[in-house]
């Protein structure tokens, strides 16, 4: 057989393009309401936080890119430039923002359409999302990138109106009737402590700045052109973040009167364009959601799969695939039932769980260039220090700032995951005494979705 290679086509507009579909813009209406309540109204203080930290992160991205300009994953990085076994464990983190994506989707719905349709629990709406996805997983669906720029650009139509209406309510007197106001960023009587745990909650607006990584192989001159595609993904999600936000403080400035801190966007939205925007505003949401949903749950199905082929899990159950639809339907059906645990857990612990694995994440890459670059090739002369060495450790220090913000509920359980992933290492390994099994979690197995 020939020797079949990916085509290099790509250059940074696609890739920018698919970086801020993956991020979804409209995951700026996801927090915004509990994130209010926390920073008294400093939401848009508490992206630029978050944003400064994904910088020095994306830029550590970017030069791990130059140094294996192939799709990879944080878990590679780490795995090739620091250690083998610190890289397992490091996957293992990963693996738990993959299972909280589908349970965050179906949460983050349940809470907008129990808003839209108080007379409907909001149990049946989870259970309802669930049992679709489920159902579509199990039988088997293929999700083509092409939807994805579809998707972005309903989201930025959303946003657009968003925007026009709002400055169009500000220009006649609505909410603070002013477009330039800067107690959103600076403001002596509110402490910093609580932008910080703003900030730490907001770290899931950001993920998936670094996914155009996977499109390493199928870029044209990669080591230049995905460095300058992740800065700008991050760049350009963190202003459109910071932007909408403070467009939403000043059309709505009272923030302490949300009837529901998990659903404010859609009070916001039906205050400056009434029903109709409102309607579209959910029809909206809940598409990304659905669209989102399927993909994060087909996923991880796929990636528990593929730890049980490797025997990383038990490969009878987690190895199973459907005789006939040839789908991972145990796992599917565990995601399923894993995600119910949306019923127990509010918007504020799930967020922070997911951005426990994300900001382990960060930590490493960032990490893996001083290990790559400054210990490892001993760059370590003149401008060197400053970008495999200073710059790095800046980005550490933002991540792990952020880290020790979260919710006390998700340190523990991303503690208590992380002390599984040792047993799991230790068993693997017979105690560090060989190579641990490679976890099969790159973004690029993830998007394969086969039907």
């Amino acid at each position: 057989m020939e020797d079949v290679k990916l085509k290099r086509s790509l250059t940074v507009f696609p890739l920018v393009l698919f970086g801020l579909a993956y991020m979804a813009p409209t995951t700026v209406f996801s927090t915004y309401g509990v994130v209010a309540e926390i920073t008294k109204g400093m939401v848009p203080a508490a992206y630029i936080i978050a944003l400064i930290g994904m910088l020095f992160t994306a830029y550590s991205y970017g030069q791990m890119v130059k140094a294996y300009p192939v799709a990879g994953s944080a878990y590679t990085y780490t795995q090739k430039a620091i250690n083998p076994h610190i890289g397992f464990l490091v996957g293992w983190v990963i693996l738990l923002d993959y299972l909280f994506l589908p349970m965050i989707n179906g949460l983050l719905i349940a809470i907008y359409l129990n808003a839209y349709f108080p007379s409907v629990p909001f149990s049946i709406w989870l259970i309802g999302f669930l049992i679709l996805i489920t159902t579509v997983n199990v039988i088997g669906v293929k999700i083509a990138t092409k939807i994805n720029l579809l998707l972005v650009a309903c989201q930025f139509l959303i946003i657009t109106i968003f925007t026009f209406l709002s400055i169009k309510g500000l220009l006649n007197g609505m909410g603070s009737g002013t477009l330039f106001m800067s107690s959103p960023f600076v403001n002596g009587d509110i402490p910093l402590s609580l932008v910080l745990a703003g900030s730490s909650i907001l770290c899931l607006s950001f993920l998936g700045f670094d996914s155009v990584t996977t499109f390493s192989e199928e870029t044209i001159n990669p080591k230049k052109i995905i460095p300058k595609a992740i800065f700008l993904v991050a760049l350009i999600g963190g202003g459109l973040f910071i932007a909408i936000a403070y467009l939403s403080h000043l059309v709505y400035p009272n923030f302490q009167s949300f009837k529901d801190p998990d659903s404010a966007a859609l009070e916001i939205a039906i205050y400056i364009g009434g029903n109709l925007f409102q309607s579209i505003f959910l029809a909206g949401y809940i598409t990304g959601g659905l669209a989102s949903g399927l993909s994060s749950h087909a996923s991880v199905s796929r990636l528990l799969y593929a730890m049980g082929r490797d025997g990383v899990l038990p490969k009878r159950i987690f190895g199973h695939l459907h005789p006939k639809f040839r789908t991972p339907t145990y796992n599917i059906f565990l995601v399923s039932i894993f995600a119910l645990s949306a019923l127990f857990v509010d918007l504020v612990t799930a967020s922070s769980f997911i951005n426990f694995g994300a900001l382990v994440a960060f930590t490493f890459v960032n990490f893996s260039v001083i290990s790559h670059y400054f210990i490892r090739e001993k760059q370590r002369n003149g401008i060197n220090t400053l970008k495999y060495l200073i710059l790095p450790l800046i980005g550490v220090s933002f991540t792990i700032w952020l880290w020790t913000s979260l919710d006390s509920k998700a340190l523990l359980l991303g503690l208590g995951w992380f002390g599984i992933g040792i047993v799991i290492l230790l068993s693997t390994t017979k105690m560090f005494s060989k190579r641990p099994p490679e976890l099969s979690i790159d973004s690029t197995e993830a998007n394969e979705i086969q039907a």
